[in-house]
């Protein structure tokens, strides 16, 4: 209900809060600052009624994060919900699902040359002919499609909202943020074109309460594929591509080679496009502290590996590719 009513307005009201909390936290440090230096006779108590106001009020936060996302990271798993047989899985199964998920990215991209809809004049997805409103209309249609098959995302929820100053989520190397106060899905939508509907779908995967960010990297890929949209099928097989290449590289560089001769030049265009976006945020200030903050976040959230937890995907993939899960 709560994510409907927030979906009414259509700018991010995360981004006006964190402005707004912001703005307010500078002006009572200031008003602080002041009565400390004014009433020296009462500084002692003065500071422990502020602090004891400012743990309130982050109490209250910290009470509403568990009631509306905290939770969620001890659920039942995707997995475990739906009965799916996650185990350890050879190189070889590793390299078919390479095979298979490289086979499907390039039919998707090999159709979507052909239309000739979202790719600009250097051969990389632009959305030049597809408004954010078609975009977040196809994401709920995904889901919609997705729910015939798994009723666990039956409901409506609210749609995902572009964030104004996305270029410095970029700098700090996030693509999207669920905010659980207002159950909010946020996209960062200056990242390249052709992720932005599996980032979409991610944030939806949070909103539907799945927190953890290998199922949420996992169903985001579940419901691009089950979308009737190319751009959809795309964007999730080309998330679900990187994670499923990344793990074979590391394990076989030579099976992996042989699954980027399937690549077309529409998906190397793609990739060289993304590669060249996100490598000049690596390794700055902003990215360091954002990716610290995030490891915390998620190791304090039942999520023990931290980062690493986003590798756990291929499991999953692997689990649903034996059990015959795609089509």
């Amino acid at each position: 209900i709560l994510s409907n009513i927030t979906a009414i307005i259509p700018f991010s009201i995360m981004e006006i809060s964190i402005y707004l909390t912001i703005t307010l936290g500078v002006f009572f440090i200031i008003l602080f600052i002041k009565l400390l230096v004014k009433d020296k006779e009462n500084r002692k108590e003065n500071i422990i009624k502020y602090s004891l106001n400012l743990s309130c009020i982050l109490s209250i936060f910290l009470f509403l994060f568990v009631i509306f996302a905290g939770t969620n990271y001890y659920r039942y798993s995707f997995s475990k919900i739906h009965n799916m047989s996650v185990e350890e899985s050879s190189i070889d199964e590793l390299y078919e699902l390479n095979m298979y998920l490289a086979r499907k990215a390039y039919e998707y991209r090999h159709e979507l040359e052909f239309i000739g809809k979202d790719i600009n004049d250097e051969g990389v997805i632009e959305f030049t002919d597809t408004s954010w409103k078609e975009l977040t209309k196809k994401a709920s249609q995904a889901f919609d499609n997705l729910s015939f098959v798994y009723p666990v995302f039956k409901g409506t929820y609210g749609r995902p909202k572009p964030v104004i100053a996305s270029k410095f989520m970029s700098r700090m190397e996030i693509t999207g943020i669920f905010w659980p106060f207002t159950l909010e899905a946020n996209v960062n939508v200056h990242a390249p074109d052709y992720t932005i509907p599996s980032t979409m779908a991610h944030e939806i995967a949070h909103q539907r309460g799945f927190m953890r960010e290998d199922e949420a990297n996992y169903i985001a890929f579940l419901a691009c594929i089950y979308s009737d949209d190319l751009i959809f099928k795309y964007s999730g097989t080309m998330l679900a591509l990187t994670s499923a290449g990344n793990a074979l590289y590391r394990e076989d560089p030579v099976l992996y080679a042989k699954t980027r001769e399937i690549f077309n030049e529409g998906m190397i265009a793609d990739l060289r496009d993304k590669s060249s976006y996100w490598s000049q945020f690596n390794d700055t200030v902003i990215s360091t502290v954002s990716n610290k903050m995030n490891d915390t976040y998620l190791k304090a959230n039942n999520q023990k590996d931290g980062v690493k937890s986003y590798g756990r995907m291929v499991d999953l993939l692997l689990a649903g590719y034996k059990g015959e899960l795609y089509y």
